[in-house]
């Protein structure tokens, strides 16, 4: 099992140090976080994993290196470690906004490189994580493919897509959240305490998404299910189109995309 050394130890960092801990990908020592200020990383560092400041000794160290950090800082700190990576390392950025080139023009040309944009979701192993690379070989892109499979679903994208999975994935979070507090507060208006309707609101997301996901049916198809005549889901349905629903979440997504591509 190859060893991982993690550069970053913020919330994502953090997140997919505690998914590969809990999904047993990697036991404690085998995983190295480092920040410098180590001592927000106790939690880490009580369940066994290796805890420093010493990028240069991570990636010494470890086999796979994955890079947890500001992209502000992603020239520092390549500049920093480059002389330490080999083409036996394995190299994955997780840094928003951060092309493979722009890693490669640092690093070199033998050191495959890896992107992957995951959501936050990561923390409890339900991400979707979005991954391409350049310089790697087919067993390289099959163990990242399995590292980032514990902590969820994953998906191998053009990295041209990049930006538009950072959209759709990491801030599609946030659409899906803004949903859901919408439909609890529609739940407290007809009725439900705060408690219950959040409960309801969140279960009933989560069951549409398995749905789709275990029978890789279309939406439409489900909607069609529990949408009779004269209904009562009709109703709903065809006053938010009338509102807008779907155009203004379009508009909000291509909003989005265009605002990170600037």
């Amino acid at each position: 099992m190859k060893t991982i050394g993690i550069i970053g130890g913020g919330n994502l960092g953090t997140a997919i140090a505690t998914g590969l801990l809990k999904s047993h990908f990697a036991a404690p020592e085998q995983i190295t976080v480092t920040k410098r200020n180590t001592e927000t990383l106790v939690s880490l560092k009580e369940q066994g994993i290796n805890i420093h400041s010493d990028n240069s000794k991570a990636v010494a160290e470890n086999e796979v290196i994955i890079l947890a950090i500001k992209p502000f800082q992603i020239k520092e700190i390549l500049e920093s470690i480059k002389d330490q990576l080999t083409p036996n390392h394995i190299l994955i950025s997780v840094v928003t906004g951060i092309s493979l080139d722009e890693i490669k023009s640092i690093t070199g040309n033998e050191v495959p490189i890896f992107r992957a944009m995951p959501n936050t979701a990561i923390a409890i192993q339900e991400s979707i994580t979005c991954i391409s690379s350049m310089q790697s070989t087919d067993e390289q892109k099959k163990y990242v493919e399995a590292l980032f499979s514990k902590l969820g679903k994953i998906a191998n994208i053009d990295e041209k897509l990049m930006n538009a999975a950072t959209v759709l994935g990491a801030c599609g979070t946030a659409y899906a959240m803004r949903y859901i507090r919408a439909n609890i507060q529609g739940g407290i208006e007809i009725g439900f305490d705060a408690k219950t309707a959040s409960l309801i609101a969140a279960q009933t997301v989560k069951g549409a998404a398995e749905l789709l996901l275990t029978t890789n049916t279309h939406p439409e198809q489900e909607i069609d299910k529990v949408t009779t005549p004269k209904g009562c889901t009709i109703a709903g349905l065809n006053e938010m189109e009338h509102q807008g629903f779907s155009s203004s979440l379009i508009k909000g997504i291509a909003a989005s995309y265009n605002k990170i591509g600037n």
